[in-house]
């Protein structure tokens, strides 16, 4: 038990030694492998600008470590993976990542990915934006204009068809109740002259009388 947890001590001793002998040549301006960030924090928030310190810097690590474990899943990447350097007042330094696993450096292309998807997190964290916390070698991804789920003209063609169904509708109702009024108008007329006609038969011309009294002398 003893030995083994010397053996473990010595393994993490180790890849600290050799993550460090990694990162101290990689980790300056204009590196390969290094990036550089630059945060302009009184532009952003003026007379609401927060200061700059260790706990801060502890927060951009914290951030980019859960860049990294999202972009790398099932790779536990801790704040100890990420090293900065040249840290300057003006708000701006360098860093690099080492893999968890191996005490190498991360490729810079596989952090690039992992800003680029994490990059709304991170700029929320810091309540700065891409011009104000800048990743001068990740530039951002311009945003596609948003679309809508239905096209616009398939938008027109439904109005239209909506209007026309509408338009059939009506015409066929109106020429349907048309027929009713004129049917009813038709019955109307068929009994008026039923009526007339029964009244006409029941009239009784006085001038063919027989009766005397009604003769002219």
């Amino acid at each position: 038990m003893f030995y083994s947890e010397v053996e473990m001590l010595g393994k993490i001793f180790f890849l600290v030694c050799v993550s460090s002998a990694l990162v101290e040549p990689h980790c300056k301006p204009d590196a390969s492998i290094s990036n550089k960030v630059r945060l302009s924090i009184k532009t952003a928030l003026g007379d609401q600008a927060y200061l700059w310190d260790d706990n801060e810097m502890f927060f951009f690590r914290a951030s980019m470590a859960y860049a990294m474990r999202r972009q790398s899943l099932g790779q536990q990447f801790e704040v100890s993976h990420i090293h900065v350097c040249n840290r300057t007042d003006r708000v701006s330094f360098w860093f690099v990542v080492t893999d968890p696993s191996t005490g190498s450096l991360v490729s810079k292309a596989h952090v690039e990915q992992a800003v680029r998807k994490s990059r709304d997190r991170i700029n929320s964290a810091f309540l700065l934006t891409d011009e104000t916390l800048e990743f001068l070698d990740i530039p951002p991804i311009l945003t596609p204009p948003d679309t809508p789920d239905t096209p616009p003209w398939l938008i027109v063609f439904g109005v239209v068809m909506g209007v026309v169904v509408a338009g059939i509708i009506f015409l066929i109702g109106s020429s349907m109740l048309e027929k009713k009024r004129k049917k009813k108008e038709k019955e109307a007329d068929n009994e008026f002259n039923e009526e007339s006609g029964v009244a006409n038969e029941g009239v009784y011309n006085m001038s063919f009388s027989d009766n005397e009294q009604f003769t002219r002398i």
